[in-house]
């Protein structure tokens, strides 16, 4: 697996996202994988908000699908944002200029439209594209990766019933082929002043292509109900307040 970095110029507010994909992007090869960080797409699409003009934790609480009131760590508030368990909503104030950058709208669709055209564009069968952003994990130092939406390729690859090393049928193991890709992306692409808010990942030969978008059974799939979730004792215990963002 080779993870190619994109370095670009600064992007204003409301760019055309395709026409900067046109730009940015050498050829593309059959089988390539395109990630494109959240942040560049919440910029195109002019998702962003004036520091000062209104107060974080409000765009915390009108952004997350949950969030947990009243108490923070290292001045960030815990919320739930599209069965992500991530600080913030999502917002974030690096590499802002003075803005919050907001979640974007409707990833999943511009990964719909970002796969169909590459394939138009660079005439491919066989394209991917992911949008990517940072999170943290329990009791681990440090940001890692993981997909918010994505196009072109199978998420999950099920091992169940397969047979192990010694012939034990696997029961419920499915590789995330999707946040593998995704924190292997983002660590390339930094986290600071790289401007790389682009990766194109070549030779993945495990990855299953697919010349559509996801369906809805294969997105719900990706997502476990929180009471089925194998840390819902944690989840569930926690006095989660309902925000404006479901």
């Amino acid at each position: 697996m080779h993870v190619i970095p994109i370095k670009i110029a600064k992007v204003r507010p409301f760019t055309d996202l395709l026409a900067l994909l046109n730009r940015s992007l050498a050829q593309l090869r059959e089988g390539s994988i395109v990630a494109i960080t959240s942040k560049l797409v919440s910029i195109s699409q002019g998702r962003m908000v004036k520091m000062g003009e209104v107060k974080k934790q409000e765009l915390i609480e009108r952004e997350a699908d949950f969030f947990l009131a009243g108490k923070t760590r290292y001045h960030l508030t815990l919320t739930i944002k599209d069965s992500l368990l991530i600080p913030a909503a999502g917002i974030d104030e690096s590499n802002g200029g003075g803005y919050y950058i907001l979640w974007p709208d409707d990833p999943q669709g511009v990964a719909n439209q970002v796969r169909a055209h590459l394939a138009r564009q660079w005439k491919l069968k066989a394209v991917g594209v992911m949008i990517t952003d940072s999170k943290t994990t329990p009791l681990r130092r440090g940001t890692t990766g993981v997909a918010i939406a994505h196009s072109g390729f199978a998420a999950l690859r099920s091992y169940i019933g397969k047979p192990d090393l010694f012939g034990r049928k696997l029961k419920v193991t499915k590789a995330n082929i999707l946040d593998g890709l995704a924190a292997a992306a983002v660590l390339v692409m930094g986290e600071g002043s790289e401007r790389i808010p682009l990766a194109v990942i070549e030779d993945v030969a495990f990855v299953d292509f697919q010349r559509r978008n996801p369906v809805r059974r294969e997105l719900a799939d990706l997502r476990i109900p929180l009471e089925d979730d194998l840390y819902a004792p944690l989840l569930k215990a926690t006095p989660w307040r309902r925000g404006q963002g479901e």
